[in-house]
């Protein structure tokens, strides 16, 4: 004997039915088959809303009644030929009366027992199952449909009875020790009590009613017929690329089912366990899929965990007081406390102090159970020895399941370790002696992004996710876009890292798709988007709430950059080109570097010095092996060495300047190159990575440029140039009669900078700096005399972008 149970999307309708028949069919080739059906798809709700409908006096639970009753006379029609459908539809007619009758007694009492319900809701199953039973007859195929409620006894707990099994067991094998079909057709869900009253065995329950089925034929399999080809790893509502799980024991499939895995009712599990009868999920809609098989035994695969999973809706009840330390009875008297009102506990946790004791319930029964447990403890909380229960709502668990874990160390640490990194707080944990389940208690708005980071830590060794924000999309920005898109395939295949990137921004729009932006078309797509308004831009990005999320500044804008501690305490890393953040007062740079460590998120901005040399990670690489820095010198502006480069008196200074905007190496603003002051800015952010608390104004500017030039807008800038050119050509000069060149050169000594405009002679290692290239000298404690020299181009959009890329990838290669 085997038992098959198809559920509500395999019944919802004439053609879903037909495709039950066939696959039934084929099982029948295999031996005398048991089917157990729900209603068809939608009809339970249905009928649970037209009941509370009736109690709640609203007349419109008669328009819920006729939906039910057209629902299954068209499904009727559509079955069978038209020679068939009389006797059928007229049994149709005569339940829906009967549901009609029941309901209108409600109605008329205002009261909706749980007793009723139960019997409203049976006709779900008990029509369906006599409709495919017809089919069945119909085409051909003898079958014998049964009651269920005749053969399963349960008590009287109505909405969720707990089965009789010797009675139950007893009447199943009279029942078909005596049958002679090879098929039988039963509605799942429902029973009876000692009584004959029908009750019902939980939402859910036509899983349970064929393990009941099958454990006391001695079935040789239960085949549980869904609308997916097996349990999953996770959730594929919640995880993209979860995997089949092929084969999984009865203890881990209750784990998981228990925590919010929807394949299978948990219950389901124990009466075929005690028997060893395997159980397959298959796909109604895919019979060919392998499926999952529930067995015994423990496969091993080469993964520790089996799936992960969730259950929302939980509320965090916490006892705590000193009067509880070293007394026993606290935890007896708790459990009383909630038993009494019949609350059930999901999750325990109690730290060894005996200080507190926490449980995790359904959130419903949070003001319930307060209620009970204050009441328990009235007196020890009037005499402050225990203080009023303390309820957190809005939880949710996660857990992560295996048989395996137990022979494996660290899998808690790898657990909680990569929910700490994605700023997921964990509230309280829980685990069992047998390390089946490690169960984690968070915010339900975290719960997607917990279950992502898990399943990408334990399953995902194909490749890792980073989800990355771009906000600004000028010269560098639209480089680094260009590039992302160039190397998406190479990441992926070589470093097996998938970058995706959710949002773009810039000045004008911005752009968020949870799906990822087509690097190919972000133009069109950027330009079709909402006006950019970067508080809403911010609360877009934090919404989403995505793990291993970058937000890239490839602005010069004060404002995005004075938002980096919103993100960073979001665990969101940041990846700024954007040098005012960390040029900004010592106290914000300190701000963002701390926030960095707390919230174990990346604060990367390698770029600002450089653009894209590795000069801030040499700097930071030398600090932790234990070096000390002792001087700094370096030509770190790509646009002044460019202009030096190419300013021989001959053409006119504006022009050389006006050379270097056009080709990409200013900044928006060339006064903000040629003043000196982003070299004071680069040197200080080099000086504060040393170590140095510094600030802009204590450093030395010893100016080129006539005040003349620094007033007005970008062109009066250029004009006031053109006047001045006799300034320039003397400097050049000067330079050139004492056999040196210029170079604007920064310097840090003994806690002092400077920067300024200095005559190089040809032994110096700054006089052969070509282009727009920048140096920095490294003077250490291991680097005394001959310094740590970087050199290469330090301006260009094109090596900026890539230096804002490499940052991108460290932060995924944490």
């Amino acid at each position: 004997m085997q038992v098959l149970k198809f559920g509500g999307t395999s019944v919802a309708n004439a053609e879903n039915i037909n495709k039950v028949v066939d696959i039934v069919r084929m099982a029948l080739r295999k031996g005398p088959t048991v089917v157990v059906v729900s209603a068809l798809g939608g009809i339970t709700d249905t009928l649970l809303q037209a009941g509370a409908l009736a109690a709640a006096g609203d007349e419109s639970y008669k328009e819920k009644l006729q939906l039910v009753e057209q629902r299954h006379l068209d499904t009727v029609k559509c079955l069978l030929p038209l020679t068939r459908q009389s006797q059928l539809l007229s049994l149709v007619k005569t339940r829906c009366n009967e549901i009609e009758d029941i309901c209108n007694g409600v109605f008329l009492l205002n009261e909706l027992s749980a007793r009723t319900q139960d019997k409203i809701v049976s006709y779900g199953e008990l029509l369906s199952s006599q409709i495919i039973a017809a089919r069945f007859s119909a085409s051909g195929h003898a079958n014998a449909w049964k009651d269920s409620r005749e053969v399963i006894v349960t008590d009287s707990h109505f909405g969720y009875a707990a089965v009789d099994f010797p009675a139950t067991d007893a009447r199943i094998r009279h029942y078909f020790d005596g049958a002679k079909d090879d098929l039988f057709i039963m509605p799942g869900f429902v029973a009876a009590d000692g009584k004959g009253i029908t009750t019902t065995l939980g939402r859910g329950g036509s899983d349970y009613s064929a393990a009941i089925l099958a454990a006391a034929l001695d079935a040789t399999v239960v085949e549980i017929w869904t609308d997916v080809s097996g349990m999953m790893t996770a959730d594929p509502r919640l995880v993209a690329n979860t995997r089949l799980i092929p084969r999984i024991s009865y203890q881990e499939a209750m784990e998981l089912s228990h925590f919010g895995a929807k394949v299978i009712y948990p219950p389901t599990i124990q009466p075929v366990m005690s028997k060893n009868i395997p159980v397959w999920i298959k796909n109604t809609f895919a019979p060919a899929d392998q499926g999952t098989v529930i067995e015994s035994d423990s496969f091993r695969n080469g993964n520790t965990i089996r799936g992960i999973s969730s259950i929302g809706g939980i509320a965090l009840l916490s006892l705590e007081g000193s009067g509880m330390v070293g007394i026993p009875g606290f935890s007896k008297r708790l459990f009383e406390a909630l038993s009494s009102e019949k609350i059930n506990v999901i999750l325990i946790t109690q730290g060894s102090s005996e200080h507190s004791i926490c449980v995790g319930i359904d959130q419903p029964n949070a003001s319930l159970a307060k209620d009970c447990v204050d009441a328990a403890f009235d007196h020890e909380i009037q005499t402050g020895k225990v203080e009023p229960l303390i309820i957190e709502k809005e939880l949710s668990i996660i857990a992560l399941v295996g048989d395996h874990m137990k022979s494996h160390p660290g899998i808690s640490g790898k657990m909680f370790g990569a929910l700490g990194r994605n700023g997921v707080n964990v509230r309280a944990i829980a685990q069992g002696s047998s390390e089946r389940n490690i169960s984690a208690v968070i915010a339900t708005r975290d719960v997607k992004k917990g279950i992502n980071i898990l399943h990408e830590e334990f399953f995902e060794t194909t490749y890792k996710q980073l989800n990355l924000f771009i906000t600004g999309t000028g010269n560098v920005g639209s480089r680094l876009l260009d590039q992302l898109r160039q190397q998406q395939a190479y990441l992926q295949k070589m470093l097996r890292l998938q970058v995706r990137v959710i949002g773009i921004a810039n000045s004008k729009k911005m752009l968020l798709s949870d799906e990822g932006i087509d690097l190919n078309s972000w133009k069109t797509a950027l330009a079709a988007g909402s006006p950019m308004n970067l508080e809403s831009w911010l609360s877009g990005i934090m919404s989403k709430n995505l793990r291993n999320a970058v937000f890239c500044d490839v602005t010069a804008n004060a404002e995005v950059a004075g938002c980096y501690d919103r993100l960073l305490q979001k665990s969101i890393s940041i990846v700024a080109c954007n040098k005012i953040a960390c040029s900004s007062p010592y106290g914000y740079y300190k701000e963002l570097k701390d926030l960095s460590r707390e919230f174990n998120s990346l604060f990367l901005f390698e770029t600002n010095v450089g653009a894209g040399l590795p000069v801030i990670g040499t700097l930071n690489d030398l600090l932790r092996s234990g070096d000390k820095v002792t001087r700094i010198e370096a030509v770190l502006s790509g646009t002044l060495n460019f202009v030096f480069n190419n300013y021989h008196a001959e053409r006119p200074f504006a022009e050389v300047v006006r050379q270097a905007q056009d080709e990409g190496y200013t900044e928006p603003d060339p006064r903000l190159d040629l003043s000196g002051t982003d070299v004071m800015r680069k040197i200080m952010i080099l000086a504060r990575e040393a170590g140095e608390k510094m600030e802009m104004e204590e450093i030395r500017n010893e100016s080129f440029m006539p005040a003349s030039c620094m007033q007005g807008s970008v062109e009066d800038f250029y004009a006031a140039m053109a006047k001045e050119e006799d300034h320039f050509r003397q400097l050049y000069q000067a330079a050139e009669r004492a056999g040196k060149k210029l170079k604007f050169v920064a310097r840090y000594e003994a806690g002092k900078a400077s920067v300024g405009l200095q005559h190089i002679d040809p032994q110096h290692d700054l006089y052969h700096l070509y282009g727009k290239d920048n140096v920095v000298l490294f003077y250490t404690d291991r680097y005394p005399q001959q310094p740590l020299v970087i050199k290469g181009a330090g301006a260009g959009a094109e090596v900026t972008a890539s230096g804002v890329f490499a940052d991108i990838v460290r932060t995924a290669r944490v």
